[in-house]
């Protein structure tokens, strides 16, 4: 049954029917109310509000040897593995529970200097990867949802880590130290994609496929993002280790929460400071679950 989601108190930014039809501006395409969860999905079809009269859909209901088993891994350890995904995608493109399920968890509550733990705002990450695509899966606790109630007409949103939001920054060549991808997504499926270098600041323009999911019930979000390869490298190399580092920011205003995976260490929030970046690793899959 598609429905429109209630104004939600605690939240900030036009959450209620605004938020769910993106006042007509396509950024968020699909609304699906089960189990008190929202699901945003990213195939281009709406539902009808008062905002978007007319505008309705159904919608539809050479690896290396290394294994997952290999790396037993604690959010303390500088190292985080994609696991190799091996079944089928959901009709949705993305990975299945089951997929999600046999991947390490990283997860972390401290700000970017690694002080003031904070386990309502805990950020868990899994990541699975085929040689097409990398999967990234951010389950974040909140305490209060704040973010934008307009983007453009697929989602982009300028400006967005001035939000809620999820970010991972990704440097598959550390040859070049200050080159690396920027990747956010917000608890309404609102998203921006950078490719960052000295000097310069340039829209990378991936391609990149987002699902939200927002539990009203739980105070959690659930961001799935699916980053095709060639955004990232020219061929990729599954026996290469890349550079990264996973971050949240939460709050309407200052001082808003800044947490990062590997803390960046700066005297004011910087995410910007990729000597701080942990390691990635890709492993192949195991039958065993974590």
């Amino acid at each position: 049954m598609l429905t429109r989601l209630p104004k939600t108190p605690g939240m900030r930014g036009g959450f209620g029917a605004q938020r769910v039809c993106g006042l007509g501006t396509g950024a968020v395409e699909r609304s699906v109310r089960r189990a008190e969860e929202l699901i945003f999905f990213s195939n281009g079809s709406f539902f009808s509000c008062e905002f978007c009269p007319g505008r309705y859909s159904e919608g539809r209901a050479t690896a290396q040897s290394l294994t997952m088993t290999d790396h037993n891994l604690t959010s303390k350890e500088p190292t985080a593995a994609g696991v190799r995904m091996t079944e089928s995608p959901d009709l949705e493109g993305f990975p299945k529970e089951s997929a999600w399920e046999r991947t390490p968890a990283l997860r972390f509550n401290a700000d970017w200097r690694g002080k003031n733990a904070d386990q309502e705002r805990e950020t868990e990450v899994r990541l699975l990867w085929m040689p097409e695509t990398l999967f990234l899966r951010f389950r974040a606790k909140y305490r209060v949802i704040t973010v934008f109630p307009d983007a453009e007409p697929d989602g982009r949103r300028d400006q967005l880590w001035d939000r809620d939001v999820a970010e991972v920054f990704l440097q598959p060549d550390a040859s070049i130290p200050r080159r690396y991808k920027e990747f956010e997504v917000s608890p309404n499926g609102f998203w921006i994609d950078l490719d960052i270098a000295p000097g310069e600041k340039r829209d990378l323009k991936s391609g990149l496929q987002r699902r939200v999911v927002l539990n009203e019930a739980a105070k959690t979000w659930v961001a799935e993002l699916a980053l095709p390869m060639n955004c990232l490298v020219e061929r990729f190399d599954p026996s290469a280790t890349w550079r990264v580092n996973f971050y949240r920011v939460e709050g309407a205003a200052e001082p808003r929460f800044y947490s990062a995976w590997r803390p960046t260490g700066t005297a004011v929030p910087n995410f910007h400071v990729p000597e701080a970046f942990g390691e990635l690793i890709f492993v192949e899959a195991t039958s065993e679950r974590k």
